[in-house]
Parts: C-alpha cells; sequence; structure tokens
C-alpha cells in the first residue's frame, strides 16, 4: 500500500548551522513532520521556529550526533524515519519519489553536489552502489529512511559511537532481516563542504578503515567513542559533540 507524508518524520541533528538551515528548511514540504534536536550556541533553532511552525518540534539538547538522532527517533511517532544533515538540500523530487516504494524497510540514496567536489560525490556515490551490490547497505546519516520497527528491532542507534552510526546501523537492520534499497536517484546535495575541504583523501581513508573496522567487528570497544579526528579542528565550531 502507498503511503503518505504523514507518515514520515525528519530527524535533524543540529549544532551551529545557520548559514545553511534556510536552504534545508526550503527544500522540505510543510506536510511532513520535522524533529529537530539542536546543540546550537547561533540561533539555528530560532531559525527553524521562525521560517517552520508548523509540523516542526526542536529538542534543545547538547549531546553527540548520534544520542541526536536517537533523541530524535524515540520522540517521533511515525511509521517511517528519515536521518538528514542540515547542509543538504533534497532534490525536488525527493518527497514524491519515498511515497511510491513498496516492500522495502530501508531505503537509501546519494549526496551529490551541484557546485564543489561534484566529482567526489559522484564517485563515492559509485562506492554505495558497489558496497550495496555486494549484499551490504552503505546507508549515509544525510540520506537514509528506515521504518521504526525495522530501527527498534535492530537495537537503534549505537550512542557510543560519535561517526559512522549511520553505516553500522544501516548493517543491523539488514542482518536482522530486514530489506534494504539503494536507489541512485534518490538525491540529496550538499550544502556545505567543510570536511571535504579539510582534505578528501582524509575523509574516504577514514571513512573506509573505521567502517571496515566496525563491519568485521574489528574495533575495539573502547575504542568506538573516539571519532578518530573527525570532528577536529574548523569542524568543531558545527558538530554536535559527546556531551559526557
Amino acid at each position: 500500500m502507498m503511503t503518505n507524508l504523514s507518515e514520515y518524520t525528519i530527524i535533524l541533528p543540529t549544532r551551529n548551522e545557520s548559514r545553511n538551515i534556510g536552504k534545508f528548511l526550503r527544500s522540505i514540504p510543510e506536510g511532513i513532520k520535522l524533529v529537530v534536536v539542536d546543540a546550537s550556541k547561533d540561533d539555528t533553532a530560532e531559525i527553524i521556529i521562525e521560517q517552520r511552525f508548523v509540523n516542526t518540534s526542536v529538542i534543545k539538547e547538547y549531546c553527540s550526533v548520534t544520542q541526536a538522532r536517537k533523541i530524535g527517533s524515540d520522540f517521533a511517532q511515525t511509521k517511517w524515519l528519515i536521518f538528514t544533515d542540515a547542509d543538504i538540500e533534497f532534490s525536488p523530487d525527493y518527497f514524491k519519489k519515498i511515497i511510491t516504494y513498496t516492500g522495502y524497510d530501508l531505503i537509501y540514496g546519494p549526496k551529490l553536489s551541484e557546485g564543489d567536489y561534484t566529482v567526489y560525490y559522484k564517485l563515492f556515490s559509485h562506492g554505495q552502489y558497489l558496497i550495496d551490490s555486494l549484499g551490504v547497505p552503505a546507508a549515509s546519516g544525510s540520506n537514509c529512511i528506515i521504518i521504526k520497527e525495522a530501527y527498534i528491532k535492530s537495537g537503534g542507534f549505537d550512542i557510543e559511537l560519535t561517526c559512522n552510526e549511520d553505516y553500522e546501523l544501516a548493517w543491523r537492520v539488514k542482518q536482522t532481516g530486514y530489506k534494504a534499497l539503494y536507489d541512485p536517484k534518490l538525491i540529496v546535495y550538499a550544502t556545505d563542504h567543510r570536511r571535504l575541504e579539510m582534505g578528501m583523501i582524509r575523509k574516504t581513508l577514514h571513512s573506509i578503515i573505521r567502517c571496515s573496522l566496525l563491519y568485521f567487528k574489528l574495533m575495539p570497544q573502547k575504542l568506538r567513542r573516539y571519532d578518530w579526528g573527525y570532528w577536529s579542528g574548523k569542524l568543531k565550531d558545527t558538530a554536535i559533540e559527546d556531551g559526557n
């Protein structure tokens, strides 16, 4: 049976995203619910409340990205959860497409760019497709939709992880027996490239090494909560860091 947008909630962690949040908000329809878990020191929350005062809940909580995603997921009451980030815009047909999927419990697509680093994002999306073809979902937290039943039964986010929590959850959803789909036409667009500006090779190697260790269960438990510099440098101004 085809669903409608009232059955979806967007889960959005934010911290100091005032320069990006306007574009994000303009790309989502009024009819879909939005749950923001905000750790900002700037006026991100105020902008959200001012620009989108319907179907929107803002929870103020200083915590990690993973914890924010979990808080938002626990708060949401809809059948489907959409995980994303504040520095993206949804493609114009995104929300028309998502209500047409049937028979899948985890759906994800690529993050591309209409500005800088277009080649990098395309190559990364090809990597997602390749990994998915091997039976391993490579679902980024920027563009991932999960039925809430699958989210709950797979155990939800591992709050010990401060990054790569999106991929790790997708693997457990698939391993629990739920069906996953990668659709290369279900696109979001990056509007901020801060992490790539710090080094494309660094970002790529960080993802490959950490995700490999996590997937093959070789990551020592005591190292799971460390991000290995993922939120280092100028990203600390906008990252949601561990509040413990």
